[in-house]
């Protein structure tokens, strides 16, 4: 049986106290572009739409809606792009024309697809044997070559609902082909800032290890030992679940749950699968926390003396998009919550790190790999890597994922301090 030692997606937590960070240098991108910003919202309830797919159809630009379903996509002019698509699990996709000038406050209202599959013929088939035939299909429906994807980064730490540590960064992912393990795959980070906060309460400062590494550990199809093994398929019990549709896809979606009792802990959640080319679209799972010791071994790797620890939710979200017939990653969300307290205090604190990461651009012809000496190791922090904070146009040309009102509120009270 493969080895657990990468834990909970092999990156882990550290508490550790304040330390100073240092700045990251990169070339800025000059090319001449235009931006189209706006809110994604339910047609019939008017609900702003988080996580909300947006992209130049024919291209690889991309991003998605922040929490507040709002979005911001930078396009070249020289792409002579003609429509942005906008594609929502459960919702038909949608278009914005373009006229390669900017576009501001727009207003999409998605619709709800109810086409959904026949039920009868799903049910008759048996969901364990989807999954396998799913991850018989990887080599064949993912990126058949080495790819070098641009994305952004965002790694937030709230104590209560107070934010003390936002990080950012435009980073570069060298993948090897789908069909090759994930040994050579790296990250470095081109460009990054980070916001922390210097309140004397403060001091305990919450870091993920690893985190732009999040491209790689989490791609659950790349690192099947994470959920996809047929190994250890047999430690779950799989469901099947109402089906749903994807990109004007049927889908089929399988619900897992562990069945066994093992050193570690394990994982529940749904599986999206695309029904006709049997690809994995969409992973939503959680961390089983029936045993917290077992959780805590799994995201934990240091701690001040004298301090408790208890895990509350960790949770994970990837999603894949489909072009011209293969699969490629597109997103990937991660949040933890836990409480800290200290012996002979009160009152306990909760803490919630946000995590997630979009790929916003990937070539595929003449790339190279990253060498490991330039690569983000699983051992650093990127609130340690990066700073700068206070240049309002940092990103340029790059796409991000918008900042919530919430988030940019925050920076400017961090800001002040």
């Amino acid at each position: 049986m493969k080895t657990r030692n990468k834990h909970i997606a092999g990156y882990l937590l550290a508490l550790i106290m304040l330390i100073g960070v240092y700045p990251i240098q990169a070339q800025e991108e000059t090319e001449d572009y235009f931006t189209v910003s706006g809110t994604v919202r339910d047609e019939k309830s008017k609900r702003r739409l988080e996580y909300v797919n947006v992209s130049v159809p024919g291209s690889n630009i991309g991003t998605v809606t922040n929490s507040d379903g709002g979005f911001s996509i930078k396009i070249k002019k020289s792409i002579f792009a003609k429509v942005v698509e906008i594609s929502h699990i459960g919702y038909l996709n949608e278009i914005i024309p373009l006229k390669n000038t900017d576009i501001s406050g727009y207003s999409v209202m998605m619709t709800p697809n109810a086409n959904l599959l026949d039920e009868i013929i799903i049910r008759a088939r048996e969901p364990r044997y989807i999954v396998e035939e799913a991850i018989s299909r990887i080599a064949k429906n993912y990126s058949a070559q080495s790819s070098l994807l641009t994305g952004f980064y965002r790694e937030t730490a709230q104590k209560g609902r107070r934010y003390i540590n936002i990080s950012e960064a435009v980073i570069d992912i060298f993948k090897t082909a789908y069909h090759q393990n994930a040994d050579r795959d790296r990250v470095q980070i081109f460009k990054g800032r980070s916001l922390l906060s210097q309140k004397k309460s403060d001091t305990l400062i919450v870091k993920l290890l690893g985190g732009p590494n999040l491209s790689i550990y989490v791609d659950v199809v790349k690192n099947p030992e994470i959920l996809l093994d047929k190994e250890t398929l047999s430690y779950y019990a799989f469901r099947m679940e109402e089906s749903i549709m994807i990109d004007s896809r049927p889908q089929y979606v399988i619900s897992f749950q562990p069945q066994a009792i093992l050193p570690y802990a394990l994982y529940y959640g749904k599986l999206f699968i695309d029904k006709e080319r049997l690809s994995f679209t969409r992973a939503e799972f959680n961390l089983n926390m029936d045993d917290r010791n077992k959780a805590t071994e799994a995201i934990l790797k240091k701690k001040p003396y004298g301090l408790i620890f208890r895990p509350l939710e960790v949770s994970f979200l990837v999603t894949y998009k489909e072009r011209e017939g293969v699969t490629y990653l597109s997103y990937i969300r991660n949040e933890v919550r836990f409480r800290c307290d200290w012996k002979r205090r009160l009152f306990a604190t909760n803490y919630t790190i946000l995590s997630e990461m979009v790929v916003t651009d990937s070539k595929e012809e003449n790339v190279s790999g990253i060498p490991y000496r330039l690569s983000f190791k699983p051992n650093q922090s990127l609130s340690d890597k990066v700073s700068d904070f206070m240049d309002e146009d940092f990103w340029g040309a790059y796409n991000i994922i918008e900042p919530t009102e919430s988030l940019e509120s925050a920076v400017n009270r961090l800001k002040k301090q």
